[in-house]
């Protein structure tokens, strides 16, 4: 599949770029044989679509040949997103639980309020993150925060929906049970609703850490943010620089397929200190 995905794109940047190499030549009075079309396609210093070894070549450049503190690594720009990224989704975190939890145990929640959290999704976050940041400007909230109330705004929609699916997975032979043991509102939420809601939570946290790094580089856009994953592609998109942009994609791909991978393990161990056996 690997192999397959990059002979296409291999095929798509000598198709997207040839034509402007083409005008490129018979400007310059220049003639090339089909093979050195090909190779000059492959090394545009700017082009339409970068190739995969450009890519690669940058993508390494960045992050393994520059300081950390230099303004051109990767590793810096992705630790600046970063921390927005995990800011938003401890706060969306708590805030899709709390309401999870509200709307679980509040019929009038559960009418009122779920409704308007789905409706809330249907808004693009691009039209809504520049709102958000004009905002919190106003009141001379900038810098960490608007991001990763952007961020929050993204995460806490999967916790709160797989919350209350977890809350409510109780058999109702075990809910009868607790009845019967005369068990609390409270006592039963926490030995039978919240262990019940483990699997779900960490599941739907898996997809949380992935929106709040969406969100996070959305955020960066309309802040003129200097550093970040959004501001490399950002500046990239100004001076068309489209192999950095590609290389700072795929920072941010990395970066969340460890953070989806963090949760992952973090939820593993949690269940196995629970008591869950290994699938």
């Amino acid at each position: 599949m690997l192999i397959a995905i990059i002979a296409i794109w291999y095929a798509g940047t000598y198709f997207m770029n040839a034509p402007f190499q083409r005008d490129l030549d018979r400007r310059a009075g220049v003639e090339r044989s089909s093979s050195d079309l090909f190779i000059a396609t492959m090394t545009q210093p700017k082009p339409t679509l970068p190739a995969p070894h450009q890519v690669a070549t940058n993508f390494f450049e960045n992050t393994f040949l520059r300081k950390i503190t230099s303004n051109r690594s990767l590793i810096y720009h992705a630790g600046v997103t970063l921390s927005s990224t995990l800011l938003g989704f401890v706060i969306g975190t708590v805030l899709g639980i709390l309401i999870a939890v509200g709307i679980v145990h509040f019929t009038s929640l559960d009418r009122s309020l779920m409704p308007w959290i789905i409706a809330s999704q249907t808004i693009p976050i691009l039209a809504l993150a520049p709102m958000i940041i004009v905002v919190l400007a106003a009141v001379n909230l900038t810098g960490l925060l608007p991001k990763a109330l952007i961020s929050t705004y993204l995460s806490f929609f999967p916790v709160a929906v797989g919350m209350v699916k977890g809350l409510r997975s109780p058999e109702i032979i075990n809910l009868d049970l607790m009845h019967t043991y005369h068990a609390s509102k409270a006592q039963t939420f926490w030995k039978l609703r919240l262990p019940a809601s483990v699997p779900f939570l960490f599941a739907s946290m898996k997809v949380a850490i992935a929106a709040s790094l969406v969100g996070a580089i959305v955020g960066e856009l309309p802040t003129g943010a200097v550093a970040g994953i959004g501001s490399k592609l950002l500046a990239g998109s100004y001076y068309s620089q489209t192999i950095d942009m590609f290389a700072a994609l795929v920072a941010g791909s990395l970066v969340a397929v460890l953070l989806v991978t963090a949760v992952d393990i973090v939820g593993a161990i949690v269940q196995r200190r629970m008591g869950a056996r290994p699938s």
